[in-house]
């Protein structure tokens, strides 16, 4: 398995959610764990941000709810 990349260099993905594009910007470490979760899962990538979009609070930015995906995901390796 790569190692994750360490750049703090946001890259910008832009997704369909609900019927609505919107572009996610995160941090290439957490789009390469957000992609191993999606394949872990047996899912695409854009059916995990959908299923973190849909449960997070009303006032959490979706950013930070992949990110603590991926931190929930790591914790419980």
């Amino acid at each position: 398995m790569n190692e994750p990349s360490l750049s703090t260099k946001l890259v910008k993905r832009s997704v369909t959610l609900g019927g609505h594009r919107t572009s996610i910007a995160l941090e290439p470490a957490f789009w390469e764990e957000l992609e191993r979760l999606a394949d872990t899962r047996g899912m695409k990538l854009v059916r995990l941000i959908a299923e973190v979009d849909a449960s997070r609070p009303a006032d959490a930015p979706l950013t930070s709810s992949l990110r603590l995906a991926v931190l929930e995901s790591l914790r419980s390796r």
